[in-house]
């Protein structure tokens, strides 16, 4: 019962610890734009940039609030104030009761002192009865000229988002590049692997020639150990590099999200690009985000032009207010509209400063653009260059190692003739290792400036 649970659970698990098998590149392109959790994180930043634009464009159209409040208050002031907004003052509130005793005397004779009458303190003014007040409004503002700032602060979070994009896609060709590199890597470090097996196989038929000739008396014991070393050493740079594809596989596992397996290979020599200096220039992502960045420049020495303007508003407010809540709220409702206009006239030079500043900047940028194009442009040369060098070096090894390998053949023909020691077969075993590793090093510094160059490009998935 213990042995069916067990690998009950172990087929179920298996496919968690599987990954995906012979991948192609074309595919874990498609996996890399998709499940990238660095690319993931700069869209969210986009996203987040397209509704600080959408922020910006609503204050176009102004601001609706409704405001309900609640008060209850004993102040003279308060009182009178309330029930005026309510529409509820009456003479009484005046104090008016305190002034008719003394005036209907006067009416009926008697005497009346002005100076008294007029220093009476009315107690129904001063000191009226505790009230509630509710009062509910609406209100509205909407901006009618802000001397072009809003336009431009509006322009310039649509450009910051159209950055965020080209920060997306720049992003996008270095995880492009690493992904293509990581293939390359692996399918150059799968041929190295091959060819070293080739080499300790050649081991194994010379340790074979070796017993035999020791066999006959024509080989001595510290011949086969010699052998024997080269085969550790060789083991070892076999090791060496299977822990170098394991590693490659491992990060290739981390920019797709996913765990991969094994790889359709593919060729060991990237293809050249075609470079067209005009195209670079249009489609380059640095030069778009400078060029992008002399409009945002411009677009800010546009707002601080704006301080130099007068500001419109326009408001409207409709409500009503009573000692309870929403009671008689049409026969107690109020309005009023109006406008506002403010010009800043001195504030020291601040403005002005800062005008001249942004103007600075604009400037700034304008060489800033410029020399991201110089840049590019010399960039792009150089890695045309360093890559037509690594393909004469690769030309050059592949016929140096071809060489080594004839060499290697003859001299092992030669010491099974007796006429060579052990020790120059393995010298030039040695020279064909060497060769090897240059050659295998002359390939991905190719490939990897061909990946760099496609990147500047921005030629995106292409394969």
């Amino acid at each position: 019962m213990f042995i069916k649970r067990y690998l009950l659970l172990l087929i179920i698990t298996l496919p968690l610890f599987s990954g995906v098998k012979y991948l192609s590149l074309n595919q874990a392109i498609e996996i890399l734009k998709k499940d990238n959790l660095e690319l993931k994180i700069s869209r969210f930043t986009e996203q987040m940039s397209a509704y600080e634009a959408e922020a910006t464009k609503a204050l176009n159209y102004g601001k609706l609030d409704l405001t309900v409040t609640g008060m209850r208050s004993n102040d003279a002031g308060n009182v009178f104030g309330f029930k005026l907004q309510s529409r509820e003052a009456n003479f009484g509130d005046f104090g008016f009761s305190d002034f008719l005793g003394p005036l209907g005397g006067a009416m009926q004779g008697q005497p009346l002192d002005p100076n008294a009458l007029l220093s009476t303190q009315p107690d129904d003014l001063n000191y009226p009865g505790s009230r509630n007040h509710f009062l509910t409004k609406i209100s509205y503002m909407l901006p009618l000229y802000t001397g072009g700032k809003l336009t431009e602060y509006q322009h310039i979070t649509e450009s910051l988002h159209r950055m965020s994009q080209y920060n997306t896609t720049k992003l996008l060709n270095a995880k492009i590049y690493q992904v293509k590199k990581a293939y390359y890597d692996i399918s150059l470090v799968d041929n190295y692997i091959a060819n070293l097996s080739k080499i300790m196989k050649n081991i194994t038929k010379l340790e074979a020639i070796i017993h035999s000739m020791k066999t006959e008396g024509y080989a001595q014991d510290i011949d086969l150990l010699e052998v024997e070393a080269r085969r550790a050493e060789t083991q070892s740079m076999y090791n060496q590099a299977k822990l170098n594809r394991d590693l490659a596989y491992q990060f290739l596992s981390f920019l797709l999200n996913q765990n991969v397996s094994s790889i359709k290979k593919v060729n060991e020599m990237a293809k050249m690009p075609r470079v067209d200096l005009q195209a670079l220039l249009s489609n380059n992502i640095d030069i778009q985000k400078a060029l992008l960045g002399l409009e945002i420049s411009k677009m800010a020495v546009e707002a601080e032009e704006g301080n130099f303007r007068p500001e419109v508003g326009a408001f409207g407010e409709y409500g009503s207010a009573d000692d309870v809540f929403l009671n008689d709220f049409f026969d107690k409702d109020s309005y009023t509209v109006g406008v506002q206009a403010k010009w800043n006239l001195f504030n020291g030079g601040a403005d002005k400063a800062r005008l001249e500043k942004a103007k600075l900047n604009r400037l700034m940028v304008e060489d800033q653009v410029r020399l991201a194009k110089k840049g590019i442009e010399l960039q792009v040369k150089k890695l045309r260059t360093e890559v037509l060098s690594a393909d004469a070096d690769v030309r050059s090894y592949r016929k140096q190692l071809d060489f080594a390998e004839k060499v290697y053949e003859n001299y092992r023909a030669r010491y099974k003739e007796g006429i060579v020691s052990i020790s120059d077969v393995l010298i030039k075993q040695s020279k064909q290792l060497e060769v090897m590793l240059k050659l295998l090093t002359a390939k991905n510094k190719r490939n990897t400036k061909i990946f760099e160059l496609d990147s500047i490009l921005n030629r995106g998935g292409k394969v």
